[in-house]
């Protein structure tokens, strides 16, 4: 009999119930006129809420839709926070006021006390793009300068990949094909036949988590005779940040291509024609990939179901619920 309560008790605990606002807060400041219909994150809502907010770069809202296909999601709605900072995020968490925060990928390695950790397989892509008007022996330069695994294992914590390709190693089988190892003698040597009033650029980054990165490549460069000078702004060359749009290889080839501003490739049909179609992106070196990072989010225990995200790190938000749901 005692068993049978028991068991009765902790069916009574996890047992999925309607009710309660998810409060999510992100890093990410998702730029739109309207809400953003393509790739993970808050385009996967639109099947099981309705958006009843949108505030570009700051905040969205979303409401249960009792007519779900799927069925009427457990949550009665979603308040979303965008644009905020790590340090501010964890504090909301610790103290309830938010439910899910997006992470950095390094924080796997010290994430806050007692709260789960969802994250995706590694689908963002961060790299340097360049305006297009320097010297290709210059870019090459710089690829060959920036050591990525220090970069990776010191300031990522290990988490991500280093590559030197645009699609991850998971998605397309063929990114260790494409070279990712600093050479500094060979990019000093390419550098130094330069005119020494070209071997100067500035960098640009846009997100405030990638500073760390920026300096670092900063330095790296230093070493092989080229001078990077940080600007706020507008740089000759970016350090960006996009993200893989879909699980087929050509249609994230595609989208990683038009979210760098370069020409989109022709559709790829067979492994041969898109590592082909990746290659030719990448000559010239006017994009230098870096890495591919996960979508990291820290959870608070009273979130139940889940996990809330696909290896894509797409949103599945439908099936969860909460322990103690707000009024």
């Amino acid at each position: 009999m005692l068993a049978l309560l028991l068991a009765a008790a902790l069916f009574a605990a996890t047992r999925p119930h309607y009710g309660g606002v998810l409060r999510v807060q992100l890093q990410d400041a998702i730029q739109g006129a309207d809400p953003p219909q393509l790739g993970p994150g808050i385009p996967d809502l639109f099947a099981a809420f309705t958006i009843t907010r949108w505030e570009s770069g700051s905040r969205a809202a979303f409401s249960a839709n009792p007519s779900a296909a799927g069925g009427r999601p457990f949550l009665d709605s979603i308040e979303i926070e965008m644009g905020r900072p790590t340090r501010e995020m964890t504090i909301a968490l610790d103290t309830g006021k938010a439910d899910i925060i997006q992470l950095d990928p390094a924080a796997m390695r010290r994430p806050p006390a007692g709260v789960k950790i969802w994250s995706s397989s590694p689908v963002r892509l961060v790299a340097l793009r360049f305006s297009g008007s320097e010297d290709a022996r210059l870019r090459e330069a710089v690829s060959l300068a920036v050591d990525r695994t220090a970069i990776q294992r010191v300031l990522l914590q290990g988490q991500g990949e280093v590559s030197g390709a645009l699609l991850p190693q998971w998605l397309s089988g063929y990114a260790f094909l494409f070279p990712a190892a600093a050479d500094v003698s060979k990019s000093r040597a390419l550098a130094a036949a330069l005119p020494a009033s070209s071997r100067s650029l500035t960098l640009s980054f846009d997100s405030p988590a990638l500073r760390p990165i920026a300096d670092r490549i900063v330095l790296n460069a230093r070493d092989a005779g080229i001078a990077f000078t940080i600007a706020p702004a507008g740089g000759t060359v970016r350090l960006v940040q996009t993200r893989m749009i879909s699980s087929d290889p050509a249609k994230a080839l595609a989208g990683v291509a038009i979210s760098l501003g370069l020409q989109e490739p022709p559709r790829a049909l067979t492994p041969e024609a898109l590592y082909n179609a990746e290659r030719n992106l990448l000559d010239g070196f006017r994009v230098i990939p870096l890495f591919h990072l996960p979508d990291v989010y820290a959870v608070s225990p009273r979130v139940k179901g889940g996990p809330g995200i696909s290896p894509l790190g797409e949103w599945r938000f439908e099936n969860l619920w909460l322990e103690n749901p707000r009024p």
